[in-house]
């Protein structure tokens, strides 16, 4: 039987620390703030957006909604990032993504100061990401699967780890993070020959493909640590992450669940990562 990775463990762990940050920020003269800016009325952003303000709250982390409709123009919504920018009150912008069709996203991501890009969208962010230097955040996600690997004590330098995914928002930057760590990464992918084999040969394995139990018996070995980043939802519309837990659970040595895996863990890092901001402006950092 699995260890199961809760992230509710990882969450209530990192509490004191940050809450004990934001009161240090105080006392230094600024409250840590999150802009969220929505564009819309998506579903999936309306219940994050409702899970980050209840995190925040419970950190002392301010918010700041920042709703445009649907139907707004690239200018309109440049113009909205370029005020969160100059805004010295707000140290953080999480902008939920996909934008509505006819929007350039590339340009929005562009557009937000790296200082206050808490979620590792911006060219700078990923700049630094990939080669260490510059300032910026990684995304928040990919920085949650890195907490939830340290608090269990998952050894990473020089372990074998398999990353099944390669999109900027967790497979590209979390392979990153991970060679900064000493791990040896394979990157995998829809095309990768033989995914099946390259799961089992891993120590640890992170999916992140955003399909539904993908990953089943046939991809995994006794004592790996699995790593579920995928949010979907199967046949029955139950939640269930990119592998199938109930087939993978009786062979591994550790998995996270899903619901209450990374996506618990991936709020509490936005937080952290607007109170490091505020530090930074309020020099403190």
């Amino acid at each position: 039987m699995a260890r199961i990775l809760s992230g509710k463990e990882v969450v209530q762990a990192m509490a004191p620390g940050l809450k004990e940050r934001v009161q240090g920020c105080v006392e230094a003269g600024a409250q840590p703030t999150l802009a969220i800016l929505r564009v819309g009325e998506n579903p999936s952003d309306l219940s994050y957006e409702r899970t980050a303000c209840k995190r925040a709250e419970a950190l002392g982390v301010g918010i700041r909604s920042i709703v445009l409709p649907a139907n707004v123009t690239n200018d309109q919504l440049l113009d909205a990032i370029a005020q969160v920018n100059a805004d010295e009150s707000i140290h953080g912008c999480l902008m939920f993504r996909p934008l509505p069709a006819g929007l350039d996203e590339a340009a929005a991501c562009a557009a937000l100061d790296a200082r206050k890009d808490i979620d590792g969208i911006s060219p700078a962010s990923l700049a630094r990401v990939f080669t260490g230097a510059g300032y910026g955040f990684p995304p928040a996600t990919a920085q949650a699967c890195m907490h939830v690997l340290d608090h269990y004590g998952v050894q990473l330098h020089g372990a074998r780890v398999v990353v099944v995914g390669r999109s900027l928002v967790i497979g590209k930057p979390v392979a990153m993070m991970l060679l900064a760590r000493n791990a040896t990464v394979t990157m995998c992918h829809s095309r990768t020959e033989d995914l099946a084999a390259r799961c089992r040969e891993a120590d640890v394995v992170i999916c992140a493909t955003g399909r539904a139990k993908a990953f089943g018996a046939e991809c995994f070995a006794p004592g790996q640590t699995i790593i579920d980043v995928g949010i979907n939802f199967d046949e029955a519309r139950n939640l269930c992450g990119d592998v199938d837990f109930d087939a993978a659970e009786p062979i591994v040595g550790a998995i996270t669940p899903v619901p209450g895996g990374i996506g618990t863990v991936t709020t509490s890092t936005t937080m952290e990562h607007v109170i490091h901001s505020c530090e930074s402006a309020l020099g403190i950092a």
